[in-house]
């Protein structure tokens, strides 16, 4: 298995740290795992409800206890791809 992409979101503001998160795991193969690391309180909210929504899974999420959380997330099996020609306005 190769590494993940690691995405720092520290200091961007909701909706930012999703946009970069739903990016990324569009040019991604299903089942890849892409780490986000944000510090916007929100985004404890807002990543569960994205995966939830738009066919990713929520591996792990992490307090790094310096005001930011890490989450852990799985490309899913149905969300479409980069290659699809969907756009994220699609999604």
């Amino acid at each position: 298995m190769s590494a993940a992409e690691v995405i720092d979101a520290r200091g961007l503001l909701c909706p930012l740290p999703v946009l970069r998160l739903r990016k990324a795991l569009l040019a991604v193969e299903p089942g890849a795992h892409v780490v986000l690391i944000a510090s916007d309180p929100m985004a404890v909210v807002d990543v569960p409800h994205f995966c939830g929504a738009a066919g990713h899974v929520m591996l792990a999420m992490r307090d790094l206890h310096d005001g930011t959380c890490e989450f852990t997330v799985e490309r899913g099996l149905s969300a479409p791809s980069a290659a699809s020609g969907l756009t994220p306005e699609d999604i």
